[in-house]
């Protein structure tokens, strides 16, 4: 595998896109990087052994994904551009454990395609990609909901949407995002990446994040899809209160009113607080108090 050159090299993916006439679609956020020691980054962020297993998503012409091979047991990679599939088929010829998947990630079925694929599930598995910027969320949360034991995740995204998911209460990046994530995982910006290692360069800088699963869940509920329900109710208008923001989401009426005054007062917050205030553990709290109302 030395004879092969690095394919995250100015002259090497253009000499790949040339050879295969690829034109990059701005409509799917194709930027590739060519700057080989931001992928070893990567990869050394995840930890990756001959005992991982990796999902990758959105592989383009496969730079990161012969790191990913050289380091781990097998790489899925899932691509959903037609254009690209024997462009892939080329570049990672030489990788006997890479399996590309022409499909929507968001319509995977992640379990049967990684056992179709002879990923042993009860292994260690690691998430590492450069996700496609334009719907970094809906994957990310996709992969975090999957009735899959996911280990971890490395991946890169937009600076902005990086330090949202990182960003602690109190802060204006802190919304739902950040507690939908928080509550299963553990995060952290690994290091930032310059937008001059991108073809074509991008026009913000981006964040590597690391997420390593906890144990459990950083808070207890009764009630999970309600917990996040609450959540995603509390910052609906983020300038309005979190009185307001429940009003607009539960109803208006005398009995919800006092529904809503008993539970904030049993889970000791105050109404007039906006929902960028609140812990994780708060939350939990004030969901927990709203189920036993029975707030639906």
């Amino acid at each position: 595998m030395a004879a092969y050159k690095d394919i995250a090299t100015p002259s090497r993916t253009k000499e790949i896109l040339k050879k295969h006439g690829f034109s990059l679609k701005k409509s799917l956020g194709q930027n590739f990087i060519v700057e080989p020691n931001i992928l070893a980054n990567i990869v050394d962020a995840a930890a990756l052994d001959k005992e991982t297993n990796v999902i990758e998503v959105g592989p383009g012409i496969g730079a990161l994904t012969e790191v990913l091979a050289r380091a781990s047991k097998k790489v899925v990679a899932f691509e959903i551009d037609d254009r690209l599939i024997p462009v892939l088929a080329d570049t990672l010829s030489p990788y006997e454990n890479v399996e590309i998947v022409h499909q929507d990630i968001l319509q995977a079925n992640l379990a049967k395609t990684l056992e179709a694929s002879g990923v042993d599930v009860d292994e260690r598995l690691m998430v590492v990609a450069n996700l496609p910027y334009y719907i970094t969320t809906p994957i990310l949360l996709h992969l975090l909901e999957a009735p899959l034991l996911i280990d971890g995740l490395v991946v890169m995204m937009q600076k902005e949407v990086a330090e949202r998911i990182t960003a602690a209460p109190g802060s204006k990046a802190y919304g739902s995002l950040s507690i939908a994530v928080q509550y299963r995982m553990q995060a952290e910006v690994a290091f930032i990446v310059p937008k001059t290692v991108f073809v074509p360069q991008p026009n913000v800088d981006s964040a590597i994040i690391k997420l390593t699963r906890r144990e459990k869940p950083a808070v207890s509920v009764k009630n999970e899809a309600f917990f996040f329900e609450v959540v995603r109710s509390a910052f609906v208008q983020r300038r309005k209160t979190l009185w307001n923001n429940l009003l607009i989401h539960f109803g208006k009426d005398d009995q919800t009113r006092e529904r809503l005054t008993a539970a904030l007062a049993e889970a000791n917050i105050d109404p007039k607080r906006r929902g960028e205030t609140l812990s994780l553990e708060e939350f939990a709290r004030l969901a927990d108090c709203l189920n036993d109302k029975k707030l639906k």
